[in-house]
């Protein structure tokens, strides 16, 4: 518990410090944000706001797992490790896309299909590495086995369709959190919450470990490294509720490509070390939503033959030129949010209770 403490602990302070020091860089070397012609015309004033914040975020939580592990003196999982490489390899592929942005002068970076295919890169060494690295009771990181709130027994897949199954979850989550960052603070308050969800989640799912149980009963959880997971999952919610601090509107700073698409690989990244990859469609059911409101204005405007479902897709956006403030977009985002952590966790442990 130490160890997951002083890894939320050191998260925080990370990003408070480390996000000051970010801006004071990026805007003397002038690293600003390019705006979309064709967006909200409130958009056009943050022209110029530091971006690539999420370098700040992914060295805090880098940092501050590294630290506590040598503060206790305790040594890193292999699931540990297999998340930490997830959230750092997307974070440099959003790395580049900011690059590209800021180096070309443009609100475009990366074309899709590179972006993708780095993506996929990752994600496949990450779907690899899970099946990999077995313990003394013969369980890896990740599981072939299609869950919800655990393992379906009856839905085994091939090893095969099994990494193709993470490839999927790791792309839509990584672009979801990445459609999600349009406004000051949006996806930072909206990841902050699932983080702080799956830090429950693991620690629970330690306590009723089946390899820990003396008497192992239905309700068990046959996960690796709960433990070592919730202090990633407590030093990801700790690091982003810090940016929030500079991200909140007015944002003194963006996360970028840089943030999103590294946080978006870390949800997915804890959904599917802990068993639970259906059930982050509910505590991540904000991401769904505005990835739903792109896929539907795409498909309706070809359907169509040009007519728009939405004033403006993502779905933040359509409220922002219906007249809505962009604060208040927020926090009735974040609201929604909390609502969908709230179902998840009751069927998380309702589940438990079921079982029991």
């Amino acid at each position: 518990m130490r160890m997951i403490l002083f890894a939320g602990a050191l998260g925080l302070v990370g990003t408070l410090i480390g996000t000051r020091l970010a801006i004071h860089v990026l805007v003397l070397k002038g690293y600003g944000q390019y705006v979309r012609d064709d967006g909200p015309k409130e958009h056009l004033k943050k022209a110029g706001t530091p971006t690539m914040g999420g370098i700040a975020i992914i060295a805090s939580v880098v940092l501050a797992y590294t630290l506590a592990h040598l503060i206790t003196w305790t040594p890193p999982t292999a699931s540990g490790v297999l998340l930490l490489g997830l959230f750092t390899g997307l974070g440099f592929v959003g790395f580049l896309d900011d690059w590209i942005k800021i180096s070309r002068a443009r609100s475009l970076g990366l074309n899709s299909r590179a972006k993708l295919a780095l993506q996929t890169l990752v994600a496949a060494l990450f779907a690899i590495g899970c099946f990999a690295f077995p313990n003394s009771r013969g369980i890896t990181p990740a599981s072939q086995y299609v869950s919800f709130l655990r393992d379906i027994q009856w839905f085994h897949l091939p090893l095969a369709l099994a990494v193709l199954w993470i490839i999927f979850i790791i792309a839509a989550l990584s672009n979801g959190v990445n459609l999600s960052d349009g406004l000051d603070g949006l996806a930072t308050g909206l990841t902050t919450m699932v983080f702080a969800a799956y830090a429950v989640v693991n620690l629970w799912q330690s306590s009723q470990s089946c390899a820990s149980l003396s008497t192992a009963g239905p309700q068990c959880y046959e996960v690796r490294d709960p433990i070592d997971l919730a202090a990633i999952s407590l030093a990801l919610a700790a690091s982003c509720f810090g940016f929030l601090w500079w991200n909140a509107s007015p944002a003194k700073i963006f996360m970028g490509d840089s943030g999103s698409l590294a946080l978006g690989g870390a949800v997915a990244g804890l959904a599917i070390l802990t068993r639970t990859e259906l059930l982050v469609v509910v505590l991540g059911g904000m991401f769904v939503l505005i990835t739903l409101s792109v896929v539907a204005q795409v498909g309706y405007f070809k359907l169509s033959g040009g007519k728009r479902l939405f004033k403006m897709a993502p779905l933040h956006h359509h409220f922002e030129m219906k007249g809505w403030a962009e604060q208040t977009v927020v926090v009735r985002f974040w609201i929604i949010c909390g609502i969908f952590i709230a179902t998840g966790m009751g069927l998380f442990y309702a589940e438990w209770v079921v079982a029991g």
